[in-house]
C-alpha cells in the first residue's frame, strides 16, 4: 500500500496543536521531531540517559520543529487539504499568543508494504548459542540442542542483533539451570527473560518502567508459550525483596546501571550471578566502581565491538 508523508515545519509551542489535528485524519501515525524534547529530558533528574548523543542536540537555540503524518495515497489530496485548512484555522484562532512558525509543508510518497516486505526478506534467524531468534514468517526447523525465540512482526522486539543483547543471551547460558530463578531488569520486549525460560529456567521475573515495554513483554511471553513461567512488572526493580534471583540481567546504559547499583543486589542470591550489558568503554570503569562499592565483584568481562558486558557476584 502506498502512503503520502506530510511534513509541517512549525514551532515547539504549536507542535501539539498540529499533531492533534493530524490525528483526526490518520490512523497511520504522527511524529514530532523537536530538539526541545531532548533538552527537557536531560534536565530532569529522573530522565533517561544516553551513552551517545550529539552535543549540538542540547544547545538551546531556535530550531525548526517537524510534525509528520501518513495518509493513504488514494485519499491523500482530500485529507491533506483538510489538515492544512484546520491548521490555518488554528493559527487564526491562536492569534499572536501562539507562534506557528512558517507552516511550510512538504509531501513525499512512501511504500509501506514494500518496506515491510524488504525488511522481512533480509531478516534471517540469529544464532546465539543454544538460542535462535526466528522471525515468525520463516519456517525454521531447530536442531535438537536449539531453543527458538519467535519474533512477532506485529510487535516491537529486541532481535538479538545488537551486541549488548547477544552478549547477555550468550553469557546467561553459562549459568542457567532447571532450578534457576531469573530476573530481567529493564526487560524491554522481554527477549532476555523469554530466552532464560527457553534455556530451562524455572521462573523469570521481568521489570520495566515503560508501559509499552511491559505490554510488549507480556505479549511476547504469550507468543512464545512461556507466559506461565514469566511475571512482568511495571516498575524499576522488583518491589518484593523476598524474590531472590539465581541469575539477574540488566541490559541498559552505563548511566542507568550506575544509578541502579545500590538497589539491584537486594534481589540477587548470595551465590547468584549478575550480568550487566549496554556499557561503552568510557563508562566501563564507572559501572565497575559503582557495583564494587555495593559489595559486588567482576568475575568475567566480555567485549563485542564498542560494547562491554560484565558478570558479577557478591564478594565473599
Amino acid at each position: 500500500m502506498k502512503y503520502v508523508e506530510l511534513t509541517i515545519h512549525t514551532t515547539t509551542e504549536a507542535s501539539e496543536i498540529i499533531s492533534d489535528i493530524m490525528w483526526q485524519y490518520t490512523d497511520y501515525g504522527v511524529t514530532i521531531c523537536d530538539r526541545a524534547d531532548i533538552i527537557a529530558l536531560q534536565k530532569r533528574q529522573d530522565s533517561t540517559y544516553w551513552d551517545y548523543m550529539d552535543d549540538e542536540l542540547t544547545e538551546e537555540k531556535p530550531s525548526d520543529v517537524l510534525v509528520k503524518c501518513y495518509v493513504a495515497e488514494d485519499v491523500a489530496t482530500e485529507v491533506i487539504g483538510s489538515i492544512l485548512n484546520d491548521i490555518a484555522n488554528a493559527k487564526t484562532l491562536g492569534g499572536d499568543a501562539i507562534p506557528f512558525g512558517t507552516l511550510e509543508d512538504t509531501k513525499r510518497q512512501v511504500d509501506g508494504d514494500d518496506w515491510i516486505d524488504v525488511w522481512k526478506k533480509h531478516f534471517r534467524p540469529i544464532q546465539l548459542g543454544r538460542i535462535v531468534v526466528v522471525p515468525e514468517w520463516i519456517d525454521y526447523a531447530p536442531a535438537p540442542h536449539e531453543q527458538v525465540v519467535l519474533l512477532d512482526s506485529n510487535m516491537a522486539f529486541g532481535t538479538g542483533e545488537h551486541e549488548t543483547t547477544s552478549m547477555c543471551v550468550e553469557l546467561m547460558q553459562e549459568y542457567i539451570t532447571p532450578a534457576s530463578v531469573c530476573i530481567d531488569v529493564g526487560c524491554g520486549s522481554g527477549i532476555l527473560g523469554i530466552s532464560a525460560v527457553k534455556l530451562g529456567a524455572a521462573k523469570a521475573y521481568l521489570t520495566d518502567i515503560d508501559p509499552i515495554a511491559v505490554e510488549s513483554s507480556l505479549h511476547n511471553s504469550e507468543f512464545n508459550g512461556v507466559a506461565e513461567k514469566t511475571v512482568v512488572a511495571h516498575s524499576n526493580l522488583l518491589d518484593n525483596t523476598d524474590i531472590q534471583g539465581d541469575v539477574m540481567m540488566a541490559n541498559i546504559t552505563g548511566e542507568v546501571l550506575k544509578m541502579l547499583a545500590p538497589s539491584i543486589p537486594k534481589n540477587l542470591k548470595m551465590d547468584g550471578v549478575l550480568i550487566l550489558s549496554g556499557i561503552i568503554e568510557s563508562r566501563l570503569e564507572m559501572v565497575k566502581a559503582a557495583y564494587e562499592a555495593v559489595g559486588m565483584e567482576v568475575v568475567f568481562e566480555k567485549r563485542k565491538g564498542e560494547w562491554f558486558a560484565l558478570v558479577l557476584k557478591h564478594k565473599k
